[in-house]
């Protein structure tokens, strides 16, 4: 359940923070100067830790932390690796936080498992890690995870897309993340899930990794219609791949008579629900990961109680050509509640 995140008055607000360049760590706090991170007034200090602080979904997240430890007078300091998977990077940035004195770490992990001993060893020291979005491997490797329930997203979108087929036979291509992503897995499972079928049944003519780029998704789908000529239902893992996966349907003049679903809920990927290029999306909401993440953090110094477990921050499907038996929200909501 969402966690009320309660202004305490007694401590001055925390001022807004500028931009931050990758790996460097920047305190949005009480004070101004250097004395922003630690100005001895007990002000809690939180630690956010990105993949990247360029990809909007992450300044997003960034936004929502921010707006969270202003309303409660803590401290944030943030971090960002240079590039997805830059590991390194934010073992470092785990290790400048804990020397700052952190009580908590709100971390979207760029590699599940290479993390975890600098997460242990933060734990160790009575730290609250909490991972956001992604999940370690193991997921015990943090005290508790905020995120997405991504199997639930992909069904959302596969139950939608079974709908929108009528009864008619579906020849489905599948443009996936990476072999062995989390993510990427829970969301396609999700799709097969919600559509109804297998890994292997017949109807899906053709499965392609696009790592979630445009580029990639446009190739992606050229192959695809390369070996299925006759694909009319498109599963994509992320909007990037959905717009690609559109621009090569175009090309062939299919765009009308092939139904696009993914999952984020971007702008331009709702925009792109809106103007009719993806059929709809399930979106997830990165603001609220952090704010709810910074809001137990705040607690934990308040009180000693730690998060635990799996915390749902909520998908909503986004469409406007709504089918029976598949809930969902219009554009205006979606624009209303998207990030980028």
């Amino acid at each position: 359940m969402p966690r009320t995140i309660r202004p305490t008055t007694s401590l001055i607000r925390v001022a807004a923070c500028l931009g931050v360049a990758a790996l460097t760590l920047t305190a949005c706090g009480s004070g101004s100067g250097s004395d922003s991170a630690g100005d001895g007034s007990g002000s809690v200090k939180v630690g956010l830790i990105t993949k990247t602080d360029t990809n909007p979904f992450f300044v997003k997240m960034k936004e929502g932390a921010e707006k969270a430890a202003k309303d409660s007078g803590a401290q944030l300091i943030t971090s960002a690796g240079k590039f997805d998977g830059d590991n390194a990077g934010q073992v470092t940035a785990i290790e400048n936080m804990v020397a700052a004195g952190v009580k908590g770490i709100l971390i979207t992990p760029s590699d599940s498992k290479a993390i975890v001993p600098a997460l242990e060893k933060a734990r160790a020291k009575g730290i609250l890690v909490i991972a956001l979005d992604s999940p370690t491997d193991p997921e015990s490797a943090v005290d508790a995870l905020f995120a997405t329930d991504n199997l639930r997203a992909g069904e959302l979108i596969g139950a939608y897309a079974k709908a929108s087929m009528k009864g008619k036979a579906a020849k489905i291509a599948t443009l996936d993340l990476a072999p062995g992503v989390a993510v990427g897995v829970q969301r396609h499972n999700g799709f097969l899930k919600g559509f109804g079928i297998g890994e292997k049944d017949p109807a899906i003519v053709c499965s392609q990794d696009t790592g979630g780029d445009q580029a990639k998704g446009q190739t992606a789908m050229e192959n695809c219609l390369q070996k299925a000529p006759g694909i009319n239902v498109v599963y994509t893992i992320n909007e990037p791949a959905a717009l690609g996966a559109y621009t090569a349907l175009k090309a062939k003049g299919r765009e009308k008579d092939v139904l696009i679903v993914s999952v984020d809920g971007g702008c331009t990927g709702t925009q792109a629900v809106k103007d009719g290029k993806i059929g709809a999306t399930s979106q997830q909401y990165p603001l609220k990961m952090a704010a709810e993440g910074v809001g137990a953090v705040v607690k934990y110094a308040k009180d000693g109680k730690k998060a635990t477990g799996y915390t749902d921050t909520g998908v909503s499907l986004i469409t406007d050509k709504t089918q029976a038996g598949a809930a969902s929200k219009d554009t205006a909501y979606g624009l209303d509640n998207c990030w980028g």
